[in-house]
């Protein structure tokens, strides 16, 4: 599954790599476990819908 980006502060929706994703969630969330995160964000948008963490929202590319 390829999953996409957007900051809070962005127009486009970006494709990102799963060591980006990681990245992206560590910057998030701070201490909290990022691959665990990861694992919930993916379960959640495989139905098509939008998760937000942080200021960055995640969605499936469809």
């Amino acid at each position: 599954m390829q999953i996409q980006t957007q900051y809070n502060y962005e127009k486009t929706w970006t494709t990102t790599n799963e060591t980006d994703l990681l990245r992206i969630i560590e910057e998030e969330i701070g201490d909290a476990d990022p691959k665990a995160t990861l694992v919930y964000v993916k379960e959640a948008i495989k139905d098509g819908k939008t998760i937000t963490v942080g200021s960055c929202r995640f969605k499936k590319k469809i």
